[in-house]
């Protein structure tokens, strides 16, 4: 139950991959991914130790960007071998025809919970959003569930949402609504966006974590969704908010390759030691955000355990990526109609 250090990340991924540095001394690969303090988490959680292990120098890039990646399989010019990308991304890609198939015979498929692995993709981590509240605006009230986004007068100020068309602000708005969980799919959008109206004018919305965090510790946002390892980088530095786990929402990120990659057999590799028990175990230790191999639990530092998805399983919902890799084309044109009324 101790931090992996990276001379045994290095060993263990050297294991893994079966590949001398001597024969990849001049081998090297792209990693993309969303930048910022994630990016960095998995520069030195994944890429270092690969690195280390077999010589092949990992270059980074990003952010993730779906037309690029898009346009540079279907021009046969691909410059990114791993991609970083969303759950609903990575299905709707390899129905069609953008992603690599993935080896399992390198990768072990048996050690990710089946809800993060498909042909084409493996679980980058998981997350949640959570109902993220300042403390300094809410005074001696601590909102309890998402209801509490749409109840302006117990909780008055501005709400901070996700302003992308993917899972999660849907979902949260027909739970507050009182739909069931079990009752979710599919979705009904006429109630979710009559919903969403009641408090469309209380709304800011955040389009990356560190603009979600801005409005949370400022106080410009009193309450928002956000994502647990967000509100998690805040606690620890001391900034004065609060977090409900209730009805926590699951997503994922995806490690993925594109079809046509160059390095795809380093790239292969790279997505063993990615979603290795070790190097998840220390990604989720360096971000608070949740491993995908079922191994990793037992690496976890002790003092984050709680701050983790794994530890609120119990009244967690995992969102449909295959609904929304079927239908998130037409979510995103109501979506986006919806904003500009």
């Amino acid at each position: 139950m101790m931090v992996l250090k990276k001379s045994a990340l290095t060993l263990i991924a050297a294991g893994l991959l079966g590949m001398g540095v001597a024969n990849a001394a001049e081998q090297s690969m792209s990693f993309v991914s969303w930048g910022g303090t994630t990016q960095d988490a998995q520069k030195e959680a994944w890429a270092d130790p690969f690195t280390d292990a077999t010589g092949i120098k990992v270059l980074q890039d990003g952010p993730t960007d779906y037309g690029k990646l898009k346009a540079m399989v279907e021009s046969g010019n691909v410059q990114w071998d791993v991609v970083d990308v969303e759950a609903d991304f990575a299905l709707r890609a390899a129905s069609e025809g953008l992603l690599e198939p993935l080896d399992f015979n390198v990768i072990a498929r048996d050690k990710i919970d089946p809800r993060f692995v498909s042909d084409h993709g493996v679980g980058s981590f998981y997350f949640s959003f959570v109902l993220g509240y300042n403390q300094k605006r809410s005074g001696d009230k601590a909102p309890q569930d998402w209801s509490a986004l749409f109840d302006t007068t117990t909780f008055p100020g501005k709400r901070a949402l996700y302003k992308w068309p993917s899972p999660g602000v849907i979902e949260l708005a027909l739970l507050a609504d009182g739909v069931t969980p079990d009752k979710l799919y599919p979705l009904d959008l006429d109630r979710a966006f009559t919903k969403l109206d009641t408090i469309k004018k209380d709304i800011i919305w955040w389009g990356s974590g560190a603009q979600s965090q801005q409005f949370l510790a400022s106080g410009e946002a009193a309450i928002g969704q956000f994502w647990n390892g967000r509100v998690h980088a805040l606690m620890q530095e001391g900034a004065s908010v609060g977090v409900s786990w209730k009805q926590n929402l699951v997503m994922a990120d995806f490690l993925v390759i594109p079809k046509g990659a160059k390095n795809k057999e380093a790239a292969m590799k790279f997505l063993a030691q990615a979603s290795s028990a070790a190097g998840q175990a220390e990604f989720a230790n360096l971000t608070a955000y949740a491993p995908v191999n079922v191994d990793s639990v037992s690496l976890l530092e002790p003092d984050l355990a709680s701050s983790l998805p794994t530890a609120h399983a119990a009244d967690q919902i995992t969102l449909d990526y295959a609904y929304w890799a079927k239908n998130g084309a037409e979510i995103a044109t109501r979506w986006n109609e919806w904003l500009v009324k």
